[in-house]
C-alpha cells in the first residue's frame, strides 16, 4: 500500500536531505491588561467550586491568574490599589550590598553560636563542680549532710 500526499501538501524538505518538521512553531499567547483584570475580578469572585471552571473556560492555569492578581496588587497592571507603577524589574544589588547583606548573616549565625557555645560551656562547669564534690564526700567516706 503506497500512501501519497497532495502535491501542494509535499514536506518541506530541509537543507542536508533531512526532512523538516510541517508542523508551525507555536506561538505565546499574549493576553492584555483589560483581559487580565476581567478574568482576575471574574476568578475572584467566584465560588469555590465555579473557579476550576472559569480556569477551563479560558484555557488558563491557576498560577496565571495568582500571577496577575499580584501584579495587580503591585500596581503594575492598572486599575490596582497603587497609584504610580512600579519599575518592571526591582534594581539589582550591588556587589557590595550583596557582601553587606551577606556577612550580616553569617554574624547573626556566629553570634548564636557563641551564645549556645558559651551556655553548653557553662553547663559543663556546674556539672564539673558538681562531680568533684561528689567525689571529695566520696573520698572522707561519711555520707553527705542534709538539711
Amino acid at each position: 500500500m503506497n500512501v501519497s500526499t497532495a502535491p501542494d501538501r509535499q514536506p518541506r524538505r530541509a537543507t542536508g536531505g533531512e526532512q523538516a518538521d510541517p508542523a508551525p512553531r507555536p506561538s505565546r499567547r499574549v493576553f492584555t491588561p483589560e483581559y487580565k483584570l476581567t478574568v482576575v475580578t471574574e476568578y475572584e469572585n467566584a465560588p469555590n467550586g465555579e473557579k476550576g471552571a472559569i480556569l477551563r473556560r479560558e484555557g488558563l492555569y491557576s498560577s496565571h491568574v495568582i500571577e496577575w492578581a499580584r501584579a495587580r496588587d503591585a500596581g503594575r497592571l492598572g486599575g490596582g490599589p497603587a497609584d504610580s507603577p512600579a519599575p518592571a524589574k526591582p534594581a539589582r544589588k550591588s556587589a557590595e550590598q550583596a557582601e553587606l547583606e551577606r556577612l550580616r548573616r553569617q554574624n547573626a549565625k556566629l553570634t548564636s553560636d557563641l551564645a549556645k557555645t558559651r551556655m553548653a560551656l557553662d553547663i559543663m562547669g556546674k556539672a564539673h563542680a558538681l562531680l568533684e564534690e561528689l567525689s571529695g564526700s566520696t573520698d572522707d567516706d561519711r555520707p553527705p549532710s542534709s538539711s
